[in-house]
Order: structure tokens, then sequence, then C-alpha cells
């Protein structure tokens, strides 16, 4: 008895270590966690008497994430500990080199299993299979042979070397580590505390797809601390443009039950799946995914016990995926449905209009967006603007449900590629369809109920879309798509008959498309970023006027301009509606993450292990800052290029709007605004100086009392257009 009470007084002292003095022990943490927080105590001496700065392990996870940080070598840190050594006292405990100090921290870093694959990407030894020494498919053997050489000069391999492997970590004890530490549980909660303000969706939780599938699973959703997961894919080059041909796809598992200012940072974001090169796996990726898959199975279903150290009490933590995020060629790998061809849009499917050009031989997707119209609408008659002679009377059916799409994979007999016969099947299948197979992640149970299963990547999209009008509008030489082919086409399709070609010079008329150098300047300085914030009135809006916006530039634009890209446009408000906004749904995070992935790799003869072996200790590195007492002591704070902290400077009679420090970026230098930029600031100025705010209470109240009828948009434009003026008059009476 005597016993027990002594057990519990360490592990309430060693939990309050960590958790911090407001901590009182309710229940006490599973066998896993308490093993966790056994090795954190252990750590917890001062590296040398008298020192209160560091202990033993906050020294070593320093030294650890300025080696992952700066990219240095092995020798580099084992010649830096040696130097330390010397600085420091002889009775210090300060780890001697990088072996000793991997050693420490074994136990702050998380799992990672090595999977042998068929070299043909056909399948991976695991599960049943794990025992196979060749192939099921193709029948290449496992392993290299054992003798290597070849005359006199012959080699004997003491262990088995497989051809290829790929690496897994899993997520679960990932999962559970953001509930471990008083840093990450709270903000874990953070989705089921906020509430929609003024019907603006600032975050998926907000948005109809998590509320649709928190109404389909009310047991998962009553569970707040259930996670809510995104996955995305997308393959890199490791060795640069100009290097060996090899491709690398890491799969990277996100928690959306952050706030905004934490989902989809980069210290969220966990490496899952090391798809190995040299070759794309293209739609045979669900061969790697299985383990990925299995273990979300196993989340959704049973979960795991998880022990939250802000509510001092084990839960059992399940967890969700609700999509994948990657660019557009990556969505055919992922979802199964083709995205090339005249059916590669993924909602209209085999709805689409899209046709072959007869001299360039391209697809076109020209005369695609009227059936979005109502069936009234006058473009819908237009037979001069569009494709000549021509009425549109169809309407968009909408986008298919997960149920109906489940129900169509079923009745074409699509395999998932990990099945025997599944090659054979799905090529003869995908020749009537737009199904190449039937994608992995329908083994999820949850999968068919989700209102969006794959997202469109915006960050692609836009991107290819500003190119094309780009291109074309400023006249790009080897980029425009007004080409010669383009000019001889354009009227068997449209009726445009002053575009059409001079017999006598052999030359095309100009086209009002193409922008002179003024033109081209106010194009440049108009250009907006995204909104951080939605409303469903808006999206709807957004909604309508998508297909007028394609319309007109169809009436404007060659038909060899309107690719599928162009087209996709027409359904981003729909999944925008849906999911809600596009920063948390893009390729933008993942394309920064995958570029410091690509930093970690030290021995370009062993690209995946040395993506691994880096991710492991940055990943330790990174989890071990969240159990210090002083907050975050390993991660110093990195000013950004045009910060500048200034503590001592404090001056009462400044505006808040000129309080947050700052410097130039680059070398400085002076000119006189022109008269439109000189309102421009003044009016930035005055909308976002708190201190002018309630004269602009005043001024709107004025406005109301003179002009009842005005709606809040017509306020904001009178605001931003006649405040200035008479905010001056009204200061100086």
């Amino acid at each position: 008895m005597v016993s027990d009470n002594m057990n519990h007084t360490t592990y309430h002292r060693m939990v309050c270590d960590v958790a911090g003095p407001e901590f009182n022990l309710d229940e006490e943490p599973n066998a896993e966690a308490r093993n966790f927080y056994d090795m954190i105590r252990a750590g917890d001496k001062p590296v040398y008497e008298g020192n209160s700065k560091h202990t033993q392990l906050s020294a070593a996870v320093r030294m650890l994430e300025i080696k992952c940080r700066h990219r240095c070598s092995q020798a580099w840190f084992d010649d830096m500990s040696n130097f330390i050594q010397e600085l420091l006292p002889q009775d210090n405990l300060m780890p001697l080199d990088f072996y000793s100090t991997k050693k420490l921290v074994r136990g702050l870093g998380l799992p990672v299993q090595v999977i042998h694959c068929c070299v043909n990407n056909c399948m991976i030894y695991w599960g049943d299979d794990s025992d196979l020494n060749s192939c099921k498919k193709c029948g290449h053997a496992r392993y290299k042979q054992k003798v290597r050489g070849s005359g006199n000069r012959l080699y004997i391999r003491k262990l088995k070397v497989s051809y290829k492997k790929m690496h897994y970590f899993p997520i679960t004890p990932r999962l559970q580590r953001l509930y471990a530490s008083t840093a990450t549980a709270n903000e874990m909660r953070w989705h089921s505390e906020h509430h929609m303000e003024d019907g603006k969706m600032c975050h998926p939780c907000d948005a109809p797809a998590w509320k649709h599938f928190d109404g389909c699973f009310p047991d998962f959703s009553s569970e707040v601390r259930n996670v809510r997961l995104g996955l995305f894919v997308d393959g890199f080059q490791p060795f640069g443009q100009f290097g060996q041909q090899y491709s690398l796809w890491p799969v990277v598992v996100t928690p959306y039950n952050l706030p905004p200012d934490l989902c989809m940072k980069e210290e969220f974001m966990f490496l899952t799946v090391l798809v190995p090169g040299p070759t794309n796996p293209k739609g045979k990726i669900d061969v790697f995914l299985q383990p990925l898959i299995a273990e979300l199975k196993s989340l959704w279903g049973v979960g795991v016990q998880t022990y939250d150290i802000t509510k001092r009490q084990n839960f059992q933590m399940r967890a969700a995926l609700m999509w994948t995020i990657n660019d557009f060629p990556a969505y055919s790998m992922m979802s199964g449905w083709s995205t090339d061809g005249m059916s590669a849009c993924p909602h209209c499917m085999e709805n689409s209009d899209a046709f072959r050009l007869i001299k360039s031989g391209k697809q076109s997707w020209f005369d695609n967006h009227r059936k979005f119209f109502p069936i009234n609408h006058p473009y819908r008659r237009n037979t001069k603007d569009f494709i000549k002679n021509r009425k549109v009377t169809k309407q968009f059916p909408g986008v298919r449900s997960g149920d109906e799409i489940l129900q169509d994979l079923n009745n074409r007999g699509l395999r998932k590629v990990i099945d025997v016969d599944a090659e054979v099947v799905n090529a003869a299948i995908s020749k009537t369809c737009g199904w190449t197979k039937r994608s992995i992640f329908w083994d999820l149970p949850y999968w068919r109920e989700h209102l969006l299963r794959h997202n469109l990547d915006v960050m692609h999209i836009e991107k290819n879309v500003f190119d094309n009008i780009f291109n074309i509008v400023f006249n790009i030489p080897r980029k425009t798509k007004d080409t010669y082919k383009s000019r001889d086409e354009l009227n068997k399709y449209c009726s445009r008959p002053q575009f059409t070609q001079n017999l006598v010079t052999n030359k095309y008329p100009d086209v009002p498309f193409v922008l002179n150098k003024s033109q081209k300047k106010d194009v440049l300085e108009c250009l907006q970023p995204t909104s951080s914030s939605l409303t469903d009135e808006e999206l709807r809006n957004l909604d309508e006027q998508i297909p007028v916006i394609l319309c007109n530039l169809e009436k404007i634009f060659p038909p060899s301009f309107f690719d599928s890209m162009e087209h996709l446009l027409v359904h981003l408000a729909y999944e925008a509606r849906i999911a809600g906004p596009i920063h948390y749904r893009w390729m933008y995070p993942p394309e920064r993450y995958l570029r410091k992935i690509k930093h970690k790799i030290m021995n370009k003869a062993q690209v995946e292990g040395s993506i691994s072996i880096g991710y492991i200790m940055d990943e330790a590195a990174k989890f071990a800052s969240f159990y210090f007492k002083e907050g975050d002591p390993t991660l110093p704070l990195k000013e950004k290029r045009n910060e500048v902290y200034l503590d001592d400077i404090v001056d009462d009679d400044m505006f808040e709007i000129f309080k947050p420090p700052g410097k130039a970026i680059g070398a400085e230098g002076k000119r006189y605004l022109a008269d439109n930029e000189y309102t421009t600031a003044h009016l930035y100025i005055l909308m976002n100086c708190p201190e002018v705010q309630p004269f602009i209470d005043v001024f709107v109240t004025e406005k109301r009392k003179q002009f009842p009828n005005l709606n809040d948009k017509v306020v904001n434009a009178v605001t931003e257009q006649e405040f200035p003026s008479w905010f001056e008059k009204y200061v100086c009476s």
C-alpha cells in the first residue's frame, strides 16, 4: 500500500513538472503515456550543476534541432559536441556525440516501419504477404542475389537485401502526442468551442461538409477530441531539374481540429508514407497506402486509448479522413477517375461537352458552360457568339453522391489495384468510361458519406488559368494560344468573320484582346489576393457569376484557349461552399512542406532512408519542445525579414497602426507618391486605425439617417470614397 502511494506521488510530481503547477492529477496516464512521461523525467537533470536554463534532455534536443534546421552533417555535430565539452565543467551531462544524442532522445522519436516492396510496384510484403519471397503478380524476386560480382571478384551478402522498400510512419502515436502536452491538447478542441460569426466560414468546421459528417455519425462527433484529418500527396524530383530522373511521392496527413493559426502549419503535418522511386507509382499508389488505410480503419472502428493531459483523463481517440488534397494529375491517382481526355472533369464526368479541334488536335472545353445557367437564360439561345447555330437545352445534373459513385463502381466491376486480376479487368473497363480503378479509399466505412472526397487544387488551377490568360492577352511568343492553327479553325466553330485570313497578304488581322503597353500596366496593378473567410451568400453569387464570366471569355477568346483548367473554375465555388475556405484545401502549404523534406536528403544514394532519418530526428526535436517548463526553449523565435523588436521604445502618443515595428526589405529608396498612391495610403491608415473608428461610426450613422435604404455594400463603398474628406472637415470644425 505504501509502495502504491509512493508511485502515485511520483507520477503526480512528474506530470505536474510537464504540464505546469496548475495541474491536478484526476486519472493516472495509461501505460504508454506513463512510459513516455518516465522518459521525460529521466532526462530532467541540469546539464551541469548550477545551470537552470537547460536539462540534459533539453540541451540534447536543442543541439538536434539546430542540426536539423541548418541541415548540418553528423561530422559537424560531433565536432561541435567536442568543442562544447571543452567549454563545460568536467562533470557535465552534455551528450558526447551524435550517437549518444540519438540514444538519449530515442524515446522522444516516433516509430517508423520499413516495408519491402516489389520492384515493379505490384505489391508490398506486408500483412498476409509479409513472408513471400517473390511478387505474387509479376513473379520478381523480393531479395537481391546473395552472390554479386563476376570472375574472381565475387562478393557474398551476409544479409537479405530487398530490391525496394517503403517507409511507413504510423499516424496513431503522432496524434496521441498532441494530447500529451498542454501546448497542443487545448488547441485540439478548438473546433468544438468555435462559433461561426456573421455567417462567415473561416474554418472547415463551419462548412456543410463537416456538419453533414457530424449528422451522419453523431457517436463520432459527440467526442470533440476525435480527430478530423486531411491527406495530401505530391511527387517531386529530389535531384533537381538536370539530375537523375527520380520520382518520390510523400503522403502527408494533417489534423483539422486546430485553430486557423495552427491548422495546415508545418509543425502539424505528419509524413505518413514515403512512396519510393525511381518511377512514378501512378495508379499503383494504392499499393503503398494499404498500411495507412488499415490504420485509419482501426482508428475509426476501435480507436486507441489516449491520455488528455489538460482534462486529466484517458479517452478512446478515434479519427476520420475528411478528404484528399492533390494537384489534378494526382487527383486521378487518388480517386480512380481519369483526369485525361474529354471526360476529365470529375464533377461533370460523362456529362462533359468537350470536343477535339480539327486542325490542332487539341481537346477544347469551349461552349461547355451554358448548361449551368437557368433554363430561360438568354445565353442558352445565343447561336452567334458560341458554337454557331447551337442552342443549349441540357442542364448540369449536379454532383453525384458517394452512394451513386460507389454503385457505379460496383456495377462496372472495377477492381482495387491490389487485386491479382486488377490490371486486366480495369484496363478493359476503362475503355468505356472514365474510371481506371476502384480507389482504396472506398475501404473506409464512412467514405461514401462525405460530401467532398477529393479537392480540386485551387493553387494549380489558378496558376494555369492565369498563365493562359496572361500569355494570350500579353501575346507571349510560343506560349500564347492565339496561333495560326487556332485562327484557321476559328470560323469552323464560331461566327467571327472579322478574324479570317487576308487572302492577299496571307496574314491574320489583329485581335482586340491583345493588350497595349498601358493596358498591361493596368492589369498588373489590379491583382487581388484570396479571402480567408467566406459567406454562403457570397459563394452562391460566385457560383452564378463564374459561368457568366467563362461565357464572356468564350465570346472573346478562340476555342483553342479553353482546356480543362478553365472549365474547372466553374466547380470551385461549389467546393468552397461545401468544404469552407480554400486555404485549408490547396497545395501551397504541402508544396512548402515538400521543400523541407527535400532538404533532408543528405545521401543521394539512399534517398528514402536519408529522408526517414532526417524526419525522425526533426520530429523528435519538435515534439520534445512541447514538454519543457519554459514554453518552447528548443525552437528559437525566428524573426521574419522585415520584423524588428523594439521593446524598449514605448510612445504612448503613437497611433496603434504605427506601433508594430518593421524594417525595409532590401535597399532603401526614396520617391514621391503619386496622387492615387497617396490617396490609397491615406485611406488605409484611416480605415485601420482604432483611434479613428469612433469617427467612422459617426459618419456611417449620418449616412444611414440620410439614406435609410442603403445596404452594407453601398455603405462601405461610400465610406471609402467620402470619409477622408468628411473626417478632415469634421476634425477641423
